[in-house]
């Protein structure tokens, strides 16, 4: 038998019960060994509402005295995203592999760095772009991949995934450029990584146009943008949090030539649309998940951090694989969205990879 991998988490907020969640699931498989916190309160909050016995899991203020102390085979990092960067880069160098809540980081430079250094310590990096999880993208992936669809014409996304006043002022560093960001970092990154994975082509160019409408904050809580992809294939994305709260909708299409695919969750409930030749391919999916990746994995979008921990279990085991969602997954998509920021402040497009650092904190003033 495999041993178990032992698990700490740093940040722990809303996501971390995701997490905690996920590692409960897959007992046999994985162990929390710690919390990290600068609070003293929230690490036993989020161990109660879990039903974990606080003295079964070691709880630290510093990230650094736990990963010393713990050397675990697994950091899952959960805290805001400006602070991203100094953990990965501590944990890295001292032996552990990493998951990632998204963005990776706030810049560009700062992620190709860390995607550069997971290959340089031979450690792996799972990024919490929990749409790759869901059931039927996987499929979906190969066959377009495989061209069952034809030629991909283009992709579009929309995110309209409300949030109140309530929510930004929960905590001072939401919806900042430094450590947040705004709908399209935060909300829409990896539905923007969702998209280019199943196009199966690389952005080289972007153009964008940010606006806010309804919420006090520094960045955005409303974008739009146009990819261009490798192959020349287009992609459109809008990214918004000034809906209802109410009413979380994130939608994906891939039109081809010969048919199209759109999937996404309403309301938390998922939809599903797959037509190929005119005929509907839903229920032959619905048929192939199951019998692929057992019946189980259909509730992969009640909890999708579920699928990214045995993925990224999977992953750490065998030598010869990385992860579904990997590091540089969370490179790419930091640079194109980087791409997506520099282009809304030149206004006008710009090519992609960029090829200089581009951070967050350069838009700081964008809508004074």
């Amino acid at each position: 038998m495999e041993k178990k991998l032992s698990v700490i988490i740093i940040g722990c907020g809303r996501v971390a019960a995701k997490h905690i969640k996920a590692i409960k699931k897959l007992s046999n498989k994985a162990e929390l060994k710690a919390l990290v916190d600068v609070s003293d309160k929230a690490p036993l909050k989020l161990l109660e509402s879990s039903k974990i016995p606080a003295n079964e899991v070691k709880i630290y203020n510093d990230y650094k005295q736990a990963i010393d102390e713990i050397k675990p085979d697994i950091v899952a990092v959960t805290v805001p995203s400006g602070l991203h960067f100094q953990i990965a880069d501590y944990a890295l160098r001292h032996g552990c592999n990493l998951l990632l809540e998204k963005p990776m980081t706030m810049s560009s430079d700062e992620s190709r760095k860390i995607y550069e250094l997971s290959k340089e310590c031979n450690r792996k990096i799972a990024m919490g772009h929990i749409y790759r999880y869901f059931p039927f993208v996987s499929l979906l992936h190969e066959d377009i991949a495989s061209g069952k669809f034809g030629k991909v014409l283009h992709g579009t996304i929309y995110v309209r995934w409300g949030h109140g006043e309530d929510y930004y002022s929960s905590a001072a560093w939401r919806g900042t450029w430094k450590s947040d960001g705004g709908a399209m970092m935060n909300q829409t990154i990896h539905a923007i990584d969702l998209l280019v994975w199943l196009m199966g082509s690389k952005p080289v160019e972007a153009q964008a146009m940010l606006s806010q409408r309804l919420r006090h904050i520094e960045a955005e809580d409303l974008g739009m943008a146009l990819l261009r992809m490798e192959d020349n294939a287009l992609a459109s994305i809008e990214g918004t949090t000034a809906t209802s709260d109410k009413d979380h909708c994130a939608m994906f299409s891939v039109l081809c030539e010969n048919g199209e695919i759109t999937l996404g969750l309403k309301k938390g409930m998922p939809s599903l649309h797959i037509v190929r030749n005119g005929k509907s391919l839903n229920m032959q999916y619905i048929i192939k998940q199951i019998s692929t990746y057992g019946f189980s994995s259909l509730l992969n979008a009640v909890n999708p951090h579920t699928g990214i921990y045995a993925d990224f279990i999977e992953a750490i085991n065998d030598s010869d694989r990385q992860p579904l969602a990997d590091a540089l997954s969370g490179y790419s998509s930091v640079d194109t969205l980087m791409g997506i920021y520099k282009s809304a402040k030149l206004k006008k497009a710009v090519s992609l990879p960029l090829d200089e650092n581009f951070s967050s904190v350069d838009m700081e003033g964008f809508f004074n």
